[in-house]
């Protein structure tokens, strides 16, 4: 190609032109809410770390529900706030926990929403770690254990999909083992595949009041400074059965997106994380930056990267949003 017999301007000279050769689409059908279930009744408190995001007891929540497919929002992500920690994680593994409750009522009220629960027990630890802690650090096995008890309560419980963010080794195998040898074997699981030791998530670790103290996350999540270690770990999960792989963060980490799409054939779902979040919305009121029109962009390059679906705290917003730039 030379110029001027090529010139590629020609493509882009009208918007009928640029609108039939786009190639990456977005709908409010690639959203995934995350929602934050606290115990009580009559609950709708607001997140101080999340502008415009509450915690929801569980008649609420139903209301939420309501709201949200109003508005184009059919799948979520749910997440426990609880007053009753300790660090055997027996609080997630009771049928009584917040989230096996809050799954229960909206799968008796609504057959349209996927309902989506995160496991792992950073939540419920008086010390904030995602397991059991021996001599310091997260014990992987006897963590994988917990996860599995967990992940047989919040099936019955009815989630349609099971999303361990705790990055232990080998716990996809045995939770795929488990659920099938009680009769889920078509429960899907969505591992966090790739999830890194980043400072993006203390706006959410605020909102749930997890509090890590002495020790880091270190040792399980992974090192942003390494490029090249998500290839055996969406390896060994694609193995052990998942199906399909979560990364997080997002915008930051769009090079891993791309690359993982590149290399395997499974559908790939982004977090754009609690952090980015409140760098964007941070900038609302800013006469000097389009809010609207950036954030559309951001999620664009996100699907672009790669992402199949995102979960993100702008995903009401963005039904409204895509409906005036689609």
């Amino acid at each position: 190609m030379r110029y001027p017999t090529t010139r590629l301007r020609r493509l882009r000279k009208n918007e009928l032109l640029r609108n039939m050769f786009e190639d990456v689409k977005i709908s409010s059908n690639d959203f995934i809410l995350p929602i934050f279930v606290c115990e009580g009744k009559k609950i709708k408190r607001k997140i101080k770390s999340l502008n415009g995001h509450y915690e929801y007891s569980v008649d609420e929540l139903i209301k939420h529900c309501e709201y949200i497919k109003n508005v184009g929002i059919s799948s979520v992500i749910l997440f426990g706030i609880t007053r009753k920690k300790n660090d055997d994680c027996s609080t997630s593994i009771s049928e009584k926990a917040i989230i096996p409750r809050a799954i229960k009522e909206i799968k008796k009220n609504f057959n349209d929403i996927l309902v989506i629960a995160d496991l792992c027990n950073c939540e419920y630890t008086k010390n904030g770690h995602c397991g059991i802690v021996i001599n310091g650090d997260v014990h992987n096995d006897k963590t994988n254990e917990v996860l599995a008890k967990q992940a047989i309560v919040l099936a019955k419980s009815g989630a349609d999909v099971i999303a361990p963010s705790d990055m232990m080794d080998g716990r996809v195998k045995i939770i795929r083992k488990k659920l099938d040898q009680n009769g889920f074997e078509n429960t899907l699981i969505f591992p966090y595949s790739i999830k890194y030791a980043s400072s993006f998530y203390s706006p959410f670790r605020e909102a749930t009041n997890i509090s890590v103290s002495k020790f880091d996350r270190k040792t399980y999540q992974m090192n942003y400074k390494n490029s090249e270690n998500f290839i055996n770990e969406v390896k060994l999960d694609i193995n052990e059965g998942a199906d399909a792989i979560i990364i997080k963060p997002a915008l930051c980490f769009m090079d891993i997106i791309w690359r993982t799409k590149q290399l395997y054939n499974i559908p790939i779902i982004s977090y754009n994380v609690s952090g980015e979040y409140l760098l964007m919305n941070s900038n609302i009121s800013n006469k000097y930056f389009d809010y609207e029109k950036s954030l559309y962009e951001a999620m664009i390059g996100l699907k672009r990267a790669g992402s199949n679906a995102i979960i993100s705290y702008h995903s009401i917003e963005m039904t409204k949003i895509i409906s005036k730039y689609d």
